[in-house]
C-alpha cells in the first residue's frame, strides 16, 4: 500500500472511533507515559494539542505542569518548513496557524529549538516496528529533528510517537531524510525501536 492510501485509510479509521474509545485509549496511553522513565526524567517536554482524531494528551500536560516540568507546543517557523517550540502554560494566549492549529503567542526570545527538548511526544498517522513515522505529509518533524538522524548516538532528545495500536503497520516506505522514532506509546504500552 502506498503512502497516500495508508494515510487516508488510517486517518479515516481514527476519525471513526467513538468518544468512549478515544477517551479510553487516551487514558491508557497517558497512564503509560506518566509511569515511564522517559517522562519522569524529562524537564522540557514537547506535546501537541490533539487534532483530527489524534490521541488526547491533556492529562499528561496537566500532570507535567503539576510536576513543574516545562511544556512546549510546536509552532511553525515563518521562514521554512521547520518547527520551533513555544512554552505553553494554562494561561497561554493562543492563535491559529495556517493549518488552523492553535499555537501560543510568545516573543521570539521564548522560542526554543528542538535540540533543547528532552522528550517530544509526537502525533502521527502511522508507524512501523522499525520506528518509521508517517505524519500528515508536510515533513515538519523530519526537517526539525534531522539532527537525530545525523548523530547516531544522540542521548538527549527522544522523539516518541503516540498512537492507537491500529496505527502500527507492517512496513512504511522510508526515505533517506526520514527521522525514525525512538519509540511509541499505544494503549498496549511502550515499544522501543
Amino acid at each position: 500500500m502506498n503512502s497516500p492510501s495508508i494515510r487516508t485509510k488510517i486517518r479515516q479509521q481514527r476519525r471513526n472511533l467513538d468518544l468512549h474509545e478515544r477517551q479510553q485509549a487516551a487514558a491508557w496511553i497517558s497512564s503509560e507515559i506518566l509511569r515511564s522513565p522517559l517522562f519522569m526524567k524529562a524537564k522540557h517536554i514537547a506535546i501537541y494539542l490533539s487534532n483530527d482524531g489524534e490521541i488526547d494528551l491533556s492529562s499528561v500536560l496537566h500532570t507535567a505542569w503539576q510536576r513543574n516540568k516545562r511544556c512546549y507546543l510546536p509552532v511553525l517557523n515563518k521562514y521554512g518548513k521547520k518547527l520551533s517550540f513555544a512554552p505553553y502554560t494554562a494561561n497561554s494566549i493562543m492563535r491559529k496557524n495556517r493549518f488552523g492549529i492553535p499555537e501560543p503567542i510568545v516573543t521570539k526570545r521564548e522560542i526554543i529549538s528542538p535540540h533543547q527538548l528532552d522528550l517530544v511526544l509526537a502525533p502521527l498517522v502511522a508507524f512501523d516496528e522499525q520506528g518509521n513515522r508517517m505524519g500528515m505529509g508536510g515533513g515538519f518533524y523530519d526537517r526539525s529533528f534531522s539532527f537525530l538522524r545525523q548523530q547516531q548516538h544522540w542521548q538527549h532528545t527522544k522523539l516518541i510517537g503516540t498512537a492507537y495500536a491500529f496505527q502500527q503497520v507492517e512496513q512504511l516506505p522510508a526515505q533517506a531524510w526520514d527521522v525514525p522514532l525512538s519509540g511509541a506509546f499505544t494503549e498496549y504500552g511502550y515499544q522501543a525501536f
